[in-house]
């Protein structure tokens, strides 16, 4: 029988789907009353960065193009690896404006994300789960700092994965195994929680025939994205009983003050490192939320204004050197996670050859709200870095083409990921 909140076009904010002692919510609808590659021995993997309030453009981005370059002041606390990385200008995601929302079309290149009909697509991550993803026991991890849900990480049905934003947790979850009754239990959830959609898929019909076409298309994503989360339950159920690598390193504690946020980076960097070395997983996303982060504390310096405010610094010199300070945090912090992984031998290589490290961010001068000219580098990954590809600044080359590069170089044959054209020009591959 259909309930009786589900016979009208009027349908309460709170409906849910029942049966079997399954209840699931269901996604904002208009009919709701609203208010006014292949494995191998040593795998490949991938780290994507995005800070969301970008770097000085004039501090960041060298002079000259090509191995030869005139390093920038930032890209100067990068020199000990400077032969490990290229560094880009000229690059954007085509479409992609906005301002401060596009930083959730980092890694889709999904055009105009401000726009109120946006609908988001899959992210590089997330492409690379679902094809090698079942290799490792997390598919993916997608992690953030200072961010509530936002998110890099978006489903194939364009569903935004929430963002893990405790080390310890995260931490517990790949190194700390559970007891055999704890284990049981991880198996009967995730037996109870695979097939939410058959326990309420009479009720399922019955609401998509009672609302408009916009809905029944919304609802259809949304159920897509139940299907795929059931898929990735099902597919974790066979690591449940696999021991856990065992590390040297101590369980992280969590700093709950969000101004210790390079503090928080670093404790992430670390993690990443480790879900590498231990193959954990291949696919990693770190949201830096920087728009949210308040006054933050840095040791040895003086920061008196909240990182967004210090961001629209409209050329105050005072705004100006503080944020020098930050970005030169951002700067050593990722010089020492290239160190980390160069220091850890896999394979014959080091961990650095095996990885490729993206970072970059979603505005090109945060001043102006800008998504032209994004400040990008693409460190490690068995690439013969180029040193400085440069592009027009005016008209950009699609940053996506960089990311075909790097699905490549996973081992996934593609030829084509969102906007790109090709492959990214002057950026080739060592031979494996």
């Amino acid at each position: 029988m259909t309930p009786p909140n589900l016979r009208s076009r009027a349908l309460s904010r709170r409906t849910l789907l029942r049966g079997a002692g399954v209840s699931l919510a269901l996604p904002l609808l208009n009919a709701m009353a609203q208010p006014a590659p292949q494995a191998g021995a040593v795998p490949r993997r991938m780290f994507a960065i995005c800070n969301n309030l970008g770097l000085l453009p004039g501090e960041f981005f060298p002079t000259g193009p090509g191995p030869s370059y005139t390093p920038s002041p930032y890209l100067k606390l990068l020199a000990d690896h400077r032969d490990h990385f290229t560094v880009f200008s000229g690059v954007s995601h085509p479409n992609v404006d906005g301002g401060h929302p596009s930083d959730i079309s980092f890694l889709t290149a999904a055009p105009h994300p401000a726009s109120s009909s946006f609908r988001n697509t899959i992210s590089l991550d997330q492409y690379i789960a679902e094809r090698i993803g079942s290799q490792t026991r997390f598919p993916s991890l997608t992690l953030a700092v200072n961010t509530g849900f936002r998110s890099l990480s978006w489903s194939g049905s364009g569903v935004a994965i929430p963002p893990e934003q405790s080390a310890a947790s995260v931490f517990r979850q790949m190194f700390i195994q559970g007891t055999p009754a704890e284990i049981e239990a991880k198996l009967a959830e995730l037996d109870t929680g695979r097939s939410i959609l058959d326990t309420v898929a009479g009720q399922v019909r019955s609401l998509e025939k009672s609302v408009g076409a916009e809905d029944r298309a919304r609802l259809d994503q949304y159920f897509t994205s139940v299907r795929e989360l059931e898929g990735r339950l099902q597919a974790s159920r066979g690591w449940e009983r696999k021991p856990k690598p065992v590390v040297k390193d101590p369980e992280p504690q969590d700093l709950p003050n969000p101004s210790l946020y390079m503090a928080k980076v670093a404790q992430m960097y670390s993690l990443v490192r480790l879900a590498f070395e231990t193959d954990s997983t291949r696919a990693v996303t770190l949201m830096l939320d920087s728009v949210s982060s308040p006054v933050l504390q840095i040791r040895g310096a003086t920061i008196n204004d909240g990182y967004h405010n210090l961001s629209h610094h409209g050329k105050s010199e005072d705004k100006l050197s503080q944020l020098r300070i930050i970005d030169t945090w951002h700067m050593r912090m990722l010089a020492d996670l290239f160190k980390g992984l160069r220091n850890v031998q896999e394979g014959g290589e080091t961990l650095m050859d095996r990885t490729m490290v993206l970072y970059g961010s979603n505005l090109g001068d945060a001043n102006a709200h800008s998504t032209a000219n994004m400040p990008t580098l693409l460190a490690g990954g068995g690439f013969k870095h180029a040193g400085h590809l440069a592009f027009n600044r005016e008209q950009n080359y699609p940053l996506p083409n960089l990311f075909v590069s790097m699905l490549q170089r996973m081992g996934i044959e593609t030829d084509r990921f969102a906007s790109a054209t090709g492959t990214m020009t002057g950026l080739e591959l060592k031979k494996s």
